[in-house]
């Protein structure tokens, strides 16, 4: 067990109770997991080579963890980046998020998706399908455009560098979209996928918790969008909170996000106090 305390205070999410002694009964063993992956995807590469007579160049191991907003697929994320990042072989790994690739607000705006944000139609399928690409294929360095959960907004000008890493961790609630008729999916690229799962209930109780937990903190910066929630009242916050959970959040996690649940090579259940209670791993 490398990561320490501290280590797990760095990848915790906001409001996410989760304890070194879950890492170790859960998240070690997923760890180990993937990396037998790693290895037979490895061995699998060059018994290929063999009998093609070629030396075929190292492709990324392609890692993708999804589910709901507010499940806790962030912390899994990090927690399984800096987990793999401890292998023997000491792989290379970069983290992704598919928040990069949303539509900036002022064209989600022009086209009349500023309420669908986070549904498939508000991210820029072709430009992370493109990145993703890139990086399987062993591009020297792909960028990507960065995210701002403060700004509320992708940063005009930045960009996210990717170089070449051996483990790509592809975090997002669309990760397991299918694609349209005769289009390649992200899917088609990914060694094995996560998916972190939790009842609805409990999830929205998670999303208005984080909420509140954001209006003590990020809000009550002067450029966040959010501002305003902070000179309200808790049961307004809550009000607001409940009203985006139900015409948006669920409403994309019914229609779009857990009919992806059964593409996942595995599934990580929570229980109502956000430990993971029961696992489901694709065997075939």
């Amino acid at each position: 067990m490398s990561l320490t305390a501290e280590g797990l205070d760095a990848v915790r999410g906001l409001a996410d109770p989760i304890q070194l002694g879950e890492v170790e009964d859960i998240y070690l063993p997923l760890s180990r997991l993937l990396r037998l992956y790693y290895e037979a995807s490895a061995g699998l590469r060059e018994t290929v080579g063999a009998f093609l007579g070629q030396q075929i160049r190292p492709a990324p191991f392609i890692i993708a963890v999804a589910g709901s907003v507010a499940v806790g697929k962030s912390t899994t994320a990090r927690l399984l980046q800096a987990l793999v990042a401890q292998w023997p072989q000491r792989p290379h790994t970069e983290l992704v998020t598919t928040d990069s690739f949303l539509h900036p607000n002022a064209v989600l705006e022009q086209r009349g998706l500023s309420d669908r944000k986070g549904f498939p139609e508000s991210y820029d399928r072709r430009a992370l399908l493109r990145f993703v690409q890139q990086v399987r294929a062993g591009a020297p360095e792909v960028t990507a455009p960065v995210y701002s959960h403060l700004a509320y907004d992708i940063l005009p000008g930045q960009r996210q560098s990717v170089r070449r890493p051996d483990v790509l961790i592809l975090e997002g609630i669309n990760v397991l979209q299918p694609s349209p008729p005769g289009a390649l999916a992200l899917a088609d690229f990914f060694d094995f996928s996560v998916y972190v799962d939790a009842h609805s209930a409990d999830i929205r109780r998670w999303f208005l918790s984080r909420l509140h937990a954001l209006r003590e903190t990020a809000f009550t910066d002067p450029q966040s969008p959010f501002r305003r929630l902070t000179q309200v009242s808790a049961a307004e916050v809550d009000t607001f909170g409940t009203s985006v959970w139900t015409t948006i959040n669920e409403v994309n996690l019914i229609e779009n996000i857990q009919p992806t649940r059964a593409r996942a090579t595995l599934v990580l259940h929570k229980g109502a106090d956000h430990a993971v209670t029961r696992i489901r791993l694709r065997r075939f």
